[in-house]
C-alpha cells in the first residue's frame, strides 16, 4: 500500500497530498500525485495568469469515472471551513443568494493544496479580486459543431482579424476539450457590462462577415452546423478553463496557449496531456512561453468600442 500522504515541497512549505496513489482518471490513468506534480511543474507559467482572481473549482474527489458508490464531479466556488489559513479568499456579491468567499490562487503551494482537494480544473474570472467588476481579461470561446477542430483553428484567425482592426491583441489557447479560446488583454478601465458588449460586438463582426461558417446564436438547433462563437463568460460572476489546467477528460489533456504560428500545426485541442506536457515546458525553456509578453500588450476596451462602432459605420462589419 502507497502512502496515504505525500509532502510536496513548495516554497517555504510543505502541502501534504492526501491518497497521492489515486487514479483519478480511471485505471492505469493520472494519479492524484501526477496531478500535483503537474500543478507544481506549470506553476511559472499558469499562476501570471490565475493569481489574483476568483476561481471556480471543478472537483473530483473520486476521479473522472466514480461508478456508482463514488461522488460525482462538481463545481465548488466557496472556500471551506477547512482551508488554510495561507490561502488566500475574495468576498463576491452573487446575482442571486448571499455573497460567497472564492478562492484566490497566488502562489504554487494553493496549486497543490488545490490537486489535494481533487480539484482537476480551475476556472478564473476575467476579473481581479481587486476590482471585481473591471475585466482585464476578455474571453472568445470557439465552440466547433462535432470534432471539427479546423473550423476552430479558421475561425480563431477570423476573430484575430477583427481584433487587429480595433486595435486589441489576441492570444489562442487550446481549451484542452474540443475547441480554442481567444483570450484578449485589457485595460481594466470598463465595466464588465461593457467588455461584454465589446467582446458580443467582436464576435458578431466575425460572424457577418462569414455566415455560412460562424454564429453568435445561442440556440443550438439554429445554428445550422456552424461554429459558435461564445462571448458569455464575459459576464459578471462567470468564469472559464484556465491556461495549463487540466480536463476532466480520458487522458488528461491540458488547456494549452500556443503561438499563432504552432495553431496551425495543431491538430486537435487536446494535442497536450498531463504526461506529454513535460515535453512542452522543455521546448518553452528554450524559446520562451508564448504568452510571457500578454499582460504587456493591453489595450483600451474603450478605445477598441470606438474602433468596431467607426467599422461597422464604414461597413467593415459587413465585408466577406
Amino acid at each position: 500500500m502507497g502512502k496515504a500522504v505525500e509532502d510536496f515541497a513548495a516554497g517555504r512549505r510543505r502541502v501534504g497530498i492526501g491518497r497521492p496513489g489515486k487514479e483519478l482518471f480511471g485505471a492505469g490513468g493520472v494519479t492524484k500525485r501526477e496531478l500535483a506534480e503537474h500543478y507544481r511543474r506549470v506553476a511559472p507559467v499558469m499562476l501570471p495568469h490565475v493569481r489574483g482572481r476568483p476561481l471556480a473549482l471543478h472537483r473530483f474527489p473520486d476521479g473522472i469515472d466514480p461508478g456508482a458508490s463514488g461522488t460525482p464531479g462538481f463545481f465548488q466556488k466557496n472556500l471551506p471551513e477547512y482551508t488554510p489559513e495561507w490561502v488566500r479568499g475574495v468576498r463576491v456579491e452573487r446575482m442571486h443568494g448571499d455573497p460567497i468567499t472564492m478562492p484566490v490562487c497566488d502562489d504554487t503551494a494553493t496549486l497543490l493544496w488545490l490537486a489535494d482537494q481533487a480539484a482537476i480544473t480551475l476556472h478564473p474570472w476575467t476579473t481581479r479580486a481587486a476590482a471585481l467588476r473591471r475585466p482585464d481579461r476578455m474571453v472568445i470561446d470557439l465552440d466547433p459543431p462535432g470534432r471539427d477542430f479546423a473550423a476552430a483553428r479558421r475561425a480563431a484567425r477570423d476573430v484575430r482579424e477583427v481584433l487587429a482592426e480595433v486595435a486589441l491583441a489576441g492570444y489562442v489557447m487550446t481549451t484542452g476539450s474540443r475547441g480554442l479560446h481567444v483570450v484578449v488583454p485589457l485595460r481594466p478601465e470598463e465595466d464588465i457590462d461593457a467588455v461584454r458588449d465589446l467582446a458580443r460586438g467582436i464576435a458578431d463582426t466575425a460572424a457577418r462577415r462569414h455566415p455560412d461558417r460562424l454564429t453568435t446564436e445561442v440556440r443550438k438547433n439554429r445554428r445550422g452546423g456552424r461554429l459558435f462563437l461564445d462571448t458569455m463568460r464575459n459576464s459578471y460572476a462567470q468564469h472559464s478553463v484556465a491556461p495549463y489546467a487540466v480536463r476532466a477528460l480520458p487522458g488528461a489533456p491540458v488547456a494549452t496557449p500556443l503561438s499563432w504560428s504552432e495553431l496551425e500545426r495543431a491538430g486537435s485541442a487536446q494535442v497536450w496531456a498531463v504526461r506529454s506536457l513535460p515535453r512542452r515546458l522543455a521546448e518553452l525553456a528554450d524559446r520562451g512561453d508564448p504568452w510571457h509578453a500578454l499582460g504587456r500588450h493591453a489595450r483600451s476596451p474603450r478605445r477598441a468600442g470606438e474602433r468596431l462602432a467607426r467599422l461597422a459605420g464604414a461597413g467593415g462589419a459587413g465585408r466577406g
